[in-house]
Formats: structure tokens, sequence, C-alpha cells
């Protein structure tokens, strides 16, 4: 199992990343501006600011070069897993639906919150304990989730903020997306900062080990 992680200038979350996807297998880092994806078999697309956030949070990322062989791998199945500004980019470069507005407060936010798994068979959250809400950290300004309803199945609503949990006033208290396909995955909440009881939470791990389990059993079969 390989892990890539895509770092752009403005990255702040991508060896955090990097760090996380190590306790459960390689992990490489992917330059912006590179086109070689190293034969990996999952992307991560971490948080951070790429490019400053100068235009639109996740607006001129989607423009890298790196990011077209994303898309690329992407279209022909491959996991890509985007978070909080990960989320961003994805949502820009139309991978997937919907769009990431500033916080309904106006304020950066940064704390922990529960999260509810709508899905046990999605590649991401195969993992995750459906029933037992994840304990996983946000720290974000443009959060608020919002997608047409008509423009997204529930079936594609992978994570919710638990009841009063809500930081950001995401649409329907949705967290996490995935594609129509299901190998696209976004989320806001930082699952790479709750891998380790240390930090408060190991609930994060979850979905780095949901991605391998996945990727295991593809090569098996």
């Amino acid at each position: 199992m390989k892990f890539g992680i895509v770092r752009f200038p403005g990255s702040c979350d991508d060896v955090d990343a990097l760090l996380a996807a190590q306790r459960v297998g390689e992990a490489v880092m992917l330059w912006h501006a590179d086109s070689d994806l190293q034969g990996v078999d999952a992307v991560i697309v971490p948080g951070g600011f790429s490019y400053g956030d100068y235009l639109r949070a996740g607006a001129i990322a989607r423009f890298a070069p790196m990011m077209e062989e994303v898309a690329e791998f992407a279209r022909d199945g491959g996991l890509v897993l985007g978070i909080c500004n990960g989320f961003q980019v994805l949502c820009e470069a139309g991978l997937l639906p919907g769009a990431l507005l500033p916080n309904i407060s106006l304020r950066f936010v940064c704390r922990q919150v529960r999260l509810d798994v709508m899905s046990e068979y999605s590649p991401f959250t195969r993992a995750c304990p459906l029933g037992e809400p994840l304990s996983i950290p946000v720290k974000h300004t443009t959060g608020r989730y919002y997608a047409p309803e008509h423009g997204l199945a529930d079936t594609q609503v992978l994570l919710r903020y638990a009841p009063g949990e809500n930081p950001n006033g995401s649409d329907r208290d949705i967290a996490g997306v995935c594609n129509e396909s299901g190998n696209v995955f976004g989320l806001m909440p930082h699952p790479e900062h709750a891998v380790d009881p240390l930090t408060g939470s190991s609930d994060g791990l979850a979905i780095f080990e949901s991605i391998r389990a996945h990727v295991a059993d593809r090569v098996v079969a």
C-alpha cells in the first residue's frame, strides 16, 4: 500500500498526512509542479492554504500539473482523499460536487467535533464503526458545505456532524462527501490529526485503515 500526498506552496498539513498514512503503509510526497504519481495506490490532497488561497480556497491549486494527473487517476478508479483545503481543491476541480463557503460565523473555528458515519461500505469508511461517532478536529474559515439537493444523492454523504456539532453551518450537517463512483472523498475534519491517543483521539486512523483495506482487497481480487 503506497499513499501519495500532494504538496502545494502553502500546504501546512502535508507532513501530518504523510505520517498518518505511514502508520498503515508507505507514503511519499508528490510535488504540485510534477506530473508523476510514482505508482501510488491512493492520493491524499492535504489541508493548508494552497497557493495562499489568494483567489479563492482551492481555486488556483486545481490547475497544478499534479492535479491533472490526480484527475486522470480518479477517472481510472483510483482512490483520492481530500482533507480540508484538499476538499476545497477537489470541489474546485470538479472531482466532487458542491462548494465550500465561508463559515456562517465568518470566523475561524478550531475544535474537536463528533462525526456520524453514514456508510460502512465506502472505501473510506469501511473500517469505521457504524453507530459510533468519530472524534476528529476541525480548523477552517471556509468549511460550510453546500450542494443543491438534486445534485447530491444521500448515498454520497459519508460523514455528517453529529447533532449539535456542526461548526460552520454546513448544509444538512454534511462533513464529508464522495463522488458518484465512490472513489473520491472529501471532508473538512482532519483525520490526520487524530491518529494517536496522545492527541486526544485515534479515530481518524480508521479513514486511513479503510483505504488500506480496500486497496488490499482489490489487489487480492
